[in-house]
């Protein structure tokens, strides 16, 4: 059934968070540790997998998303740089719409190319306004892209694309300080967007600690996208997990 963008408005009604783990094929190339982040995740109560990245090199998507339908009935999301990262095993995709740049590729272009593929398949489409956000570096994403991220002390900017994005039509807005980002998207960036629009919040890039999904949580981030630190660390998966679930438990107290 397609119910995921119901289920995150739901939860964005309630209040309540979501934790997603982005797994970037060009990184989890060895299926036992793959299946051990995967146990990891299902033990902690993570609510998503996002499997893409800007640039995937090798063919493995395929085979990483059949491990996490094997070991794991959590819901995966792709997160594709290009059309070519589609794969109808998959339960969703985050047809992203790049609307904090002026790459007409990214706004229309990849969208006309996949869209016949999607159409016939069983793929739930997320539309997703996707926003580059500065991240005291240069990414990959912004790289591939060919676009300038939103600086990240331009938080009006930031909120005035998101708003667009969503009379637009697009049903998620998504903003990413990119895979290694220095710092991830500010508070005050996040509290701003979200005071200008209706739909859920996704936000990712240069997390790696609980008190900073704890910041963008009360900023109002609904959901929170790890993947570069997990790499590096995987008890992060239960530091964010501990920090998404006990916030909301907190909502019940309250």
């Amino acid at each position: 059934m397609k119910q995921i963008l119901q289920h995150l408005k739901s939860k964005q009604v309630e209040g309540k968070k979501s934790f997603a783990v982005l797994l970037d094929p060009d990184n989890v190339t060895d299926p036992q540790q793959c299946i051990r982040l995967i146990n990891l995740c299902v033990e902690n109560r993570v609510d998503y997998f996002f499997v893409g990245g800007s640039l995937i090199t090798n063919d493995n998507l395929n085979s990483i998303i059949q491990l996490l339908k094997s070991y794991s009935d959590i819901p995966v999301i792709l997160f594709p740089g290009n059309n070519t990262q589609i794969d109808i095993s998959a339960d969703a995709i985050l047809f992203l719409s790049l609307i904090s740049g002026r790459n007409p590729d990214l706004l229309i272009g990849q969208h006309v190319l996949a869209a016949p593929i999607i159409k016939n398949s069983s793929l739930e489409v997320l539309p997703t306004g996707y926003m580059i956000i500065e991240s005291g570096k240069s990414t990959t994403v912004s790289y591939m892209s060919n676009t300038t991220p939103i600086p990240r002390d331009k938080p009006t900017v930031a909120a005035c694309t998101a708003m667009a994005g969503e009379m637009l039509g697009l049903q998620l807005i998504y903003m990413d300080a990119g895979s290694g980002a220095i710092k991830p998207v500010s508070e005050e960036m996040i509290s701003t967007v979200k005071k200008s629009i209706d739909c859920p919040l996704i936000v990712g890039g240069g997390i790696r600690s609980s008190e900073q999904v704890i910041q963008s949580m009360e900023a109002g981030a609904d959901v929170l996208v790890v993947g570069n630190g997990i790499e590096k660390n995987l008890n992060l998966i239960i530091e964010i997990s501990d920090a998404v679930n006990d916030y909301n438990k907190s909502l019940n107290i309250h």
